[in-house]
């Protein structure tokens, strides 16, 4: 039985080009490298096709993005597989 769990990978960007379809695409791109990253790191893959984003920028959101950096945050949330990823759980802003 395969061990499945969560991650998150992130993205920072200008929140004036939070309209640019290209530049949130790039940004999107980027949270999946971090999310893949943050998996290699923990020695478990990521589920091809299972990332899902959002996007939030201090303009349109109630979260506090004061000290992110850009104020512009693109979250990728991921599936993860692999020994020991049925531990890890993508929940609030950690990785946990």
């Amino acid at each position: 039985m395969e061990n499945t769990g969560t991650l998150f990978g992130w993205a920072f960007g200008d929140p004036a080009r939070q309209d640019d379809d290209a530049y949130i695409s790039g940004l999107e791109k980027e949270a999946l490298e971090n999310a893949t990253e943050t998996a290699r790191a923990k020695g478990v893959s990521v589920v091809t096709g299972s990332e899902v984003f959002t996007a939030l920028s201090a303009t349109d959101s109630l979260v506090e993005l004061d000290h992110a950096p850009g104020r512009l945050v693109v979250r990728c949330t991921v599936h993860v597989e692999g020994p020991g990823a049925a531990k890890l759980h993508a929940e609030g802003p950690m990785n946990g």
